[in-house]
């Protein structure tokens, strides 16, 4: 487990009551918290990468999606990658995603 670091954080005094009134451990429930966050905004920035993918992601296209989902932590596959929708796409350097495959 990593170390822990002490931080101030200033928050509105109704917000602190509703976290005392669900929680004992206010730093247990910030740290929760913030990680749900983050991990929020890091599936919303890889739901952007891949509408608008990086010219270097080329190798990643030829991957397949079916290989790239496995790899992806369960949660995260379940709530991005829905197998059965959508049309097949090709990544072509050059000219970006276009419709069909192999």
């Amino acid at each position: 487990m990593s170390g822990v670091e002490r931080v101030t954080v200033t928050l509105p005094d109704d917000l602190v009551r509703d976290i005392d009134r669900r929680e004992k451990n206010r730093s247990k429930f910030v740290a929760e918290a913030v990680r749900n966050e983050l991990d929020r905004r890091r599936r919303a920035d890889l739901r952007r990468s891949l509408q608008n993918p990086h010219s270097e992601s080329a190798a990643l296209a030829g991957q397949g999606l079916e290989e790239w989902a496995r790899g992806l932590p369960v949660e995260d596959a379940e709530a991005l990658v829905d197998g059965a929708a959508g049309k097949p796409a090709q990544g072509i350097p050059g000219e970006g995603w276009v419709e069909g495959g192999e």
